[in-house]
């Protein structure tokens, strides 16, 4: 559905005849149907890369295709296939209600939107009762529903979602995840923006994680925390005043201590390493109460890959 290959985009340095670049070589796919996260710290080149294939801006190279439309060539054809909601405040009219934007953008793109439709997208996201509220009056988490109840209206089988959940108290971003599940059964293909790492973990399918403009790993979600998983390890050992010591000369610097006991997390490449480090342990005389596997979060996941502590 979307493809981007050896995407390119650099800037002017201030001060300077150096170009900083903003993406560096990204290479991924969305497939139909499925929930694509693009994630990254700020700064890792993840807008320029929405705003790219939205057409909004013009890389120095590569090829961005929407259901095979290329988007510099055939820009009409491409941008007639998604419909996005970009991060902040630009979205909308804030001078105009809910249902008004809804039927704006819809005109612009040679669509007339039923009342009865809007209003129905509007009740799936508990915006009915504000339908006919001036935009600029919403609670900020509104007028983010209200960005999304535009682009659902649109109509089209691609949505681009640019920090979807920003501004949403807690509540509504658990809704938020039901409903993007529930565009993914109607047969929507998303790509989705966020630094909402319970998001990614509920509805992601796969994920694309960029840091200092390139992408580090593009993966399925479920074979990222499988690895992780098997990885990550909790051992805990007896304390008994020189064990801190004796850690601390084994190269050890963090651990949770809890009266007698000290815990140790250890994310390792396989599982020889952690025999080897049990071989250290019975050396040097340090008794282990216990080992299990560890749960692992996609929060880990993404700091992992973004400090460049995680290996492939």
């Amino acid at each position: 559905m979307i493809t981007v290959k050896n995407l390119v985009k650099s800037y002017p340095k201030r001060g300077s005849k150096e170009r900083l670049k903003a993406v560096d070589n990204a290479s991924f796919e969305v497939r139909d149907g499925e929930i694509f996260a693009l994630l990254g710290p700020n700064g890792a080149g993840k807008t320029t890369t929405i705003k790219s294939i939205c057409g909004l801006i013009v890389p120095d190279s590569g090829d961005i295709r929407i259901k095979g439309y290329d988007v510099l060539k055939e820009r009409k054809k491409a941008l007639e296939q998604i419909s996005a909601v970009l991060e902040g405040n630009r979205n909308l009219y804030w001078r105009m209600t809910p249902i008004e934007n809804m039927k704006y953008f819809c005109g612009i793109r040679g669509k007339t939107l039923k009342r009865t439709e809007a209003l129905r997208i509007l009740e799936t996201l508990g915006l009915y009762e504000k339908k006919d509220e001036l935009v600029h009056k919403l609670s900020r988490g509104m007028q983010q529903k209200a960005a999304i109840a535009v682009c659902l209206a649109a109509g089209t089988d691609i949505l681009l979602l640019d920090e979807p959940t920003l501004g949403l108290d807690v509540n509504s971003a658990v809704e938020f995840r039901s409903l993007l599940k529930n565009l993914q059964v109607q047969g929507k293909t998303i790509l989705l923006s966020t630094h909402d790492m319970g998001l990614v973990e509920a509805v992601a399918d796969r994920v694309a994680i960029m840091n200092n403009a390139k992408i580090v790993v593009c993966e399925e979600k479920r074979k990222l925390i499988d690895l992780f998983t098997a990885r990550g390890y909790k051992v805990v050992i007896e304390s008994n005043g020189s064990t801190e010591e004796k850690l601390a000369r084994l190269g050890f610097t963090e651990w949770n201590k809890d009266g007698n006991a000290i815990e140790l997390h250890l994310n390792l490449s396989s599982s020889k390493e952690l025999y080897e480090i049990m071989e250290k342990f019975r050396v040097n005389q340090i008794e282990v109460e216990s080992i299990e596997k560890e749960l692992v979060n996609f929060e880990k996941i993404f700091i992992s890959y973004t400090n460049g502590s995680a290996k492939s």
